[in-house]
């Protein structure tokens, strides 16, 4: 599959919304939410669509970075059920790990569903380390989270998402 990435405006988040409330159907964000962070100078997100069909958004995912700050938080990141298991994911997250790097970030956190085996393997592949557990974090599930963390590699330590998943090829 092949997908474009761009960063994400306030115009994205109805597609970004029916995709977080379709994934998250319990737990999602409100839209309120998502358009503060859209928006926000703080943070950083992209949107994944086919070529040629921005308006035809697959997949999402956030970085809460601030200027000057040291530490940053993986907000969301969402692929939808046609798109998954073609590195989608993984390209993401690997952009967001570029930009936190950009902006000064040493250290990058994230939750993650204790019931979500596959988000947690890309995350230990892309490098997070396990850190602890937040009992009955997502509501109204009662489900764990696993709060995970990850040493920003240095440039010349990590490849760059077009030198590790091309966007045009899978």
């Amino acid at each position: 599959m092949t997908w474009q990435l761009r960063r994400a405006k306030a115009d994205d988040v109805q597609a970004i919304m029916t995709l977080e409330t379709r994934i998250f159907v319990n737990d999602a964000w409100s839209a309120d939410a998502m358009a503060h962070d859209v928006v926000s100078p703080d943070c950083y997100y992209l949107v994944a669509f086919p070529p040629g069909r921005p308006d035809r958004i697959e997949a999402y995912a956030g970085l809460l970075a601030p200027a000057g700050a040291h530490e940053g938080d993986i907000q969301t990141i969402a692929v939808s059920e046609q798109a998954r298991g073609h590195g989608l994911g993984r390209t993401l997250m690997l952009s967001l790990i570029t930009e936190a790097r950009k902006r000064g970030v040493r250290e990058v956190f994230l939750e993650v569903r204790a019931d979500n085996p596959p988000a947690q393997e890309l995350y230990r592949r892309l490098g997070f380390e396990e850190l602890g557990i937040r009992r009955g974090y997502y509501q109204p599930d009662n489900v764990d989270a696993i709060v995970m963390r990850l040493h920003v590699p240095d440039p010349e330590m990590m490849m760059t998402p077009a030198e590790s998943a091309p966007e045009a090829t899978e």
